[in-house]
């Protein structure tokens, strides 16, 4: 059995399509939510999954290596990054090689970096009147979306396309692709 935790800020609804496709796996199994925010709405879905939480505080994270004990109580053979906001610290990517991996609202390496994420990609994307965009999915370093990339799917942008239809388009992508990815690495 390999053992998924999903880090996510947000309303996690890349971990709830994560966890709908590996519910029933056989050898995939979804057994630990981690969030940096106390009011994630990801964490309620956790719950109503019976799946165990954890809430990160910045200066633990940081500055101790605890996280690695607690994962290794669950387990957890890897880890997905679905809307985490935090860069991971240098301790955690060397514990998960190629055993950690993102997902990018863009096809990187455009659009990457600190301060790239959510909308403020999507803004980015319209701005510059990108005729495509997509998602990025790639193994996690000790920068912002700087790591191999693993899989991308593109997407046609039309000059009418908002930021929040751009988003729309994004979030289809990644809810088309994300789970298939990790099951295909971890098979």
């Amino acid at each position: 059995m390999t053992n998924i935790a999903i880090f996510a800020s947000g309303t996690g609804s890349n971990a709830l399509k994560i966890i709908q496709h590996f519910e029933q796996h056989p050898q995939i199994n979804v057994r630990l939510i981690v969030s940096n925010k106390a009011e994630a709405y990801v964490l309620t879905t956790a719950a109503k999954y019976d799946i165990p939480t954890l809430v990160l505080q910045r200066k633990n994270f940081y500055q101790s290596e605890q996280l690695l004990t607690d994962l290794q109580a669950h387990q957890i053979d890897f880890i997905v990054l679905a809307g985490f906001l935090w860069l991971i610290p240098a301790y955690l990517v060397k514990h998960f090689p190629k055993r950690m991996i993102n997902i990018h609202p863009a096809l990187l390496p455009k659009y990457g970096g600190k301060g790239m994420y959510g909308m403020h990609v999507h803004q980015a994307v319209y701005q510059a009147k990108e005729p495509e965009t997509g998602i990025t999915i790639h193994y996690v370093n000790e920068q912002y979306d700087e790591g191999n990339i693993i899989f991308q799917a593109r997407c046609a942008l039309t000059p009418q396309d908002t930021p929040p239809e751009i988003a729309k388009k994004i979030q289809q992508l990644e809810h088309q692709h994300f789970a298939k990815v990790i099951e295909d690495l971890l098979d």
